[in-house]
């Protein structure tokens, strides 16, 4: 009989509850929680998928030093040692912690207190500031505090919902179904989406304003303009609630010209996202990584705050600004301190009297008394070596750090480097002097807080692997080592839970935002039951779902909010050698660096290797084809990617995911190509506003495999691989012919002696085939072609899992299609559900006509939904083709 255990998805802010069943022969489901609040049971095709990730393949399991097993107490000892020797001589700012969104609250509530409470530095940063930094900076400066205002709620309670900088179909997926589900419901609800790509999310969209990249400022200081001369103009809630009205205003004065020059939006487009904006009240402006991954993101965040204060839409029912986090726990670092400027429990590290009362309540030796190093500063005191000793917790930043190949370098040469990790080769753990094997999804045990304040479990239901241990337990061995044992004396994640809602109810008595002081005496068993809730949840209050700034108080001093003026101006990237604007982000299957989704060979079944998406025209200027190779170079470094051409990206443009890692193809760490450029006021790295050029690149030949192990040490200029069901799929590219194709394929892939091949090759075309059979098992199959290979990467694969008994099925295999009857599923389109796009093709002849007909025939479409906008795309383009 299966086991049930309620947690909470790993993967993006949404927070959705997970129930994981595990069976009595220790097998894993997972389904959508319906009781949760941030899903009611609705996943996306990652949560759906996570069963498929957790098994132990590639995992650290016991600690080691320079690459050899060794115990914890060696391990921890050693750590400590080199720590303390380093404070000692250089300095408590002679260390760093570069900790995750990815950890639970508590792990970063320890980590915070260690470095800022005993070891006396701030130089603790998360690769949160790579996300959500300049939302939290535009938030303090507004608001007084790091505060989200409204709840998921609003999103269905809207009139009007405006998307800026968010693909929400494909990062944040079940918030997308939800929007959808409520314009199905209320048909006048109306959406616009303001990025610079047609993105999926603007299949709901009533208007998409396809903006010049950096342009958001200029749209939303128009869009305050234009609401102070208009009605919707609250000036009794200016007067009572907030101050800097007219700065701001006079900041905001601009001509229809400079707003059309600055935006690259058409005048009428312009009015009629104004007109809609002045004429609905209930109103939620979403803003995600478009937003806030700028050189003046703090900016686009108050421009749009701006507008939501000027109107007193804000903290009421169906309006206000709302961030969308990230990652799973973004909010839970912001909560605990986890960013270099900031203090635990939302107070601030610059107010004197913040600092005492945390120290007070740590009963710390010292606390840090002004700002650590951000981020991008902490890689490059790493790299002059101002930090001697760095400890990295479950991120990879030699992936997805700005300036990538330098951060490499800087962590490379630093003297001691501690990584936790569950992974045991990734691009980061290959630098560490001491590597400790970190506790996963399934494993782990604590909480997290998603993008609307609300506090969840994530329980394990799986035992530790191996000698793997939470990073709390780490954290607090490492202080207990330090002579610091009593404040770190922590035997479970409810104690540490306990301390930190203690902390925020600590002589607040409503002067601070974030308040759980209702917990602060949990106890093992409270713990263990702890419902999802949204924070505060003041000690003496009955719980309940809030909002805030609906009666007019802020936490400023004054009890005002602060309009924030802000330049319009956009500076100008692109230049005669590097004349494409790069844009970078998610794509809708993989997470972060692959370390996880890269083991599901569901969702690498959508999009399998690196790409970057290139209008026709441009790719036509420069002599570049759809499935070409391309050659992108910026100043900072150069990758090779797909081409994938499509009117979707602006002219003028580029968009390459985040995702793949050296482990996963040859030259594909994206952010090698972005530059250490900063937002002065969150120091948020600018990800989306990057200038390269692109060429194609000239490849002798072309390759895709399939094999039922993975390749090793690829020699080739482009190679990209991906699980697929029964092995590995790759993509190559070769610069001069391979000679001996088959000695090839034996030295790469591992194969045995007794393996028997069948191939052909043509010398004229370039063409060739080999495939690799023991007894009736396909191991091996390599197609070989002058252009990018024509041949069904689907059908391919399932020939792995398929008989070859017989000479028939063999041909057919090096053929490279299917035989007669065989019937080829064509290229993914839904993950959930594994259907391709030839099904959808057939069922749409077969008389399917709407996304939903499919659903009911295929299934497709009908769990996270992230696939709808790709499927009534090929409806439409089959019955385009039937009226030709």
């Amino acid at each position: 009989m299966a086991t049930d255990t309620k947690t909470t998805c790993p993967y993006c802010g949404v927070g959705c509850g997970v129930i994981a069943s595990v069976g009595d022969a220790g097998t894993v489901s997972v389904r959508g929680d319906p009781d949760h609040p941030a899903n009611f049971g609705r996943l996306c095709s990652k949560g759906s998928a996570l069963a498929e990730t957790i098994d132990l393949e590639g995992r650290v399991l016991t600690p080691e030093i320079a690459g050899k097993p060794a115990g914890w107490d060696e391990a921890l000892d050693l750590v400590a040692a080199r720590f303390g020797e380093t404070i000692a001589e250089h300095g408590p700012d002679s260390v760093a912690f570069y900790v995750s969104g990815q950890l639970l609250t508590e792990d970063y509530y320890v980590a915070n207190k260690l470095m800022k409470g005993f070891i006396g530095s701030a130089n603790i940063d998360t690769n949160s500031r790579l996300c959500m930094a300049s939302s939290v900076a535009g938030h303090r400066r507004a608001f007084g505090s790091d505060t989200v205002p409204g709840c998921y709620e609003d999103l269905e309670l809207a009139d009007l919902i405006v998307l800026t900088g968010s693909n929400l179909a494909w990062c944040h997926p079940v918030l997308y179904q939800r929007i959808a589900a409520a314009k199905v419901a209320r048909p006048a609800m109306k959406i616009v989406v303001i990025d610079p790509r047609r993105t999926m999310t603007c299949d709901i969209a009533d208007l998409h304003l396809a903006i010049a990249a950096d342009g958001d400022v200029a749209l939303f200081n128009g869009l305050l303009a234009h609401l102070a001369g208009s009605p919707a103009l609250d000036q009794s809630y200016i007067a009572a609630h907030t101050q800097g009205f007219a700065d701001a205003f006079a900041a905001a004065s601009q001509t229809m010209a400079e707003l059309i020059e600055a935006t690259g939006l058409p005048a009428m487009q312009i009015r009629q996202f104004f007109q809609l904006f002045e004429t609905t009240e209930r109103v939620v402006t979403c803003y995600s990584q478009g937003v806030n991954q700028s050189s003046g993101g703090s900016d686009k965040v108050n421009a749009i705050i701006n507008c939501h204060l000027a109107t007193g839409r804000i903290g009421r029912p169906g309006m206000g600004p709302f961030s969308l986090t990230g990652q799973p726990n973004a909010m839970g670092g912001r909560e605990t301190g986890g960013l270099a400027n900031m203090l635990a429990a939302h107070m601030a590290l610059e107010n004197p009297e913040h600092r005492e009362r945390v120290k007070r309540f740590w009963q710390s030796p010292v606390i840090a008394d002004r700002p650590g190093l951000k981020a991008v500063e902490m890689f490059q005191a790493v790299a002059d070596g101002r930090i001697k000793a760095l400890w990295i917790m479950s991120t990879n930043p030699v992936v997805s750090m700005p300036d990538a190949d330098a951060v490499k370098a800087a962590i490379a040469a630093c003297p001691f480097v501690v990584v936790s990790d569950i992974m045991r080769d990734t691009d980061t753990t290959r630098l560490a002097h001491v590597l400790l094997p970190a506790t996963g999804w399934g494993e782990k045990d604590g909480t997290v807080t998603n993008s609307e304040r609300r506090i969840s479990r994530q329980r394990a239901f799986l035992p530790a692997p191996g000698e793997a241990r939470p990073d709390w337990w780490q954290l607090a061995e490492v202080g207990r080592r330090l002579g610091f044992a009593e404040a770190f004396s922590y035997a479970a994640p409810a104690e540490i839970f306990a301390e930190h809602a203690a902390l925020s109810g600590f002589e607040n008595d409503g002067s601070r935002d974030f308040d759980i002081g209702a917990h602060g005496a949990i106890d093992a068993a409270g713990f263990a039951a702890l419902t999802p809730f949204q924070w505060p949840q003041p000690s003496g209050v009955e719980p309940q779902d809030t909002r805030f700034f609906a009666d007019g108080r802020f936490y400023h001093a004054d009890g005002k909010a602060r309009f924030v003026a802000v330049d319009a101006a956009v500076p100008l990237r692109v230049t005669e050698t590097h004349p494409l604007v790069l844009n970078t982000g998610r794509v809708r299957d993989h997470w972060h660096t692959l370390t996880r989704t890269g083991k599901s060979a569901r969702l690498s079944g959508h999009l399998a290797e690196p790409f970057a998406e290139i209008h026709p025209d441009d790719a036509s200027r420069l002599g570049i084809r759809d499935a070409d190779l391309v050659e992108i170079d910026s100043p900072t470094g150069s990758v090779i990617v797909r081409a994938l051409l499509t009117p979707r990206q602006a002219r003028g443009g580029l968009f390459v995911p985040m995702h793949w890692t050296d482990a996963f193809a040859a030259r594909a760490r994206i952010d090698t190509l972005v530059p250490s450029l900063t937002d002065p006021v969150s120091g948020q790295p600018a990800l989306k506003h990057v200038a390269v050029s692109a060429r194609r690149f000239a490849a002798a030949s072309y390759g895709f495999a399939v094999s039922t192990v993975k390749p090793q040490n690829l020699d080739t200029p482009y190679w990209a691989l991906a699980k697929a069901n029964g092995g590995w799929r790759v993509e190559l590219a070769f610069e001069t012919p391979l000679d001996d194709l088959e000695a090839w394929c034996r030295i790469h892939f591992a194969l045995p002696a007794e393996a028997e091949s069948l191939g052909y090759s043509d010398r004229m075309s370039g063409d060739a085939r080999i495939a690799f059979f023991l007894g009736e098992q396909l191991l091996l199959a390599l197609f070989v072609a002058s252009q990018p290979v024509a041949v069904s990467r689907n059908w391919a694969i399932g020939q792995l899992s398929e008989p070859h008994a017989d000479s028939r099925t063999r041909f057919a295999v090096v053929a490279g299609r299917p035989g007669a009857g065989r019937a080829d599923p064509g290229a993914t389109v839904c993950s959930c559900f594994s259907v391709g796009v030839n099904q959808i093709v057939s069922a749409v002849r077969a008389g399917c006509g709407t996304v939903e007909a499919i659903g009911a025939t295929l299934s497709a479409g009908t769990n996270c939904g992230s696939c709808r906008a790709e499927i009534r795309g090929i409806i439409d383009g089959c019955q385009v083709a039937a009226a030709e």
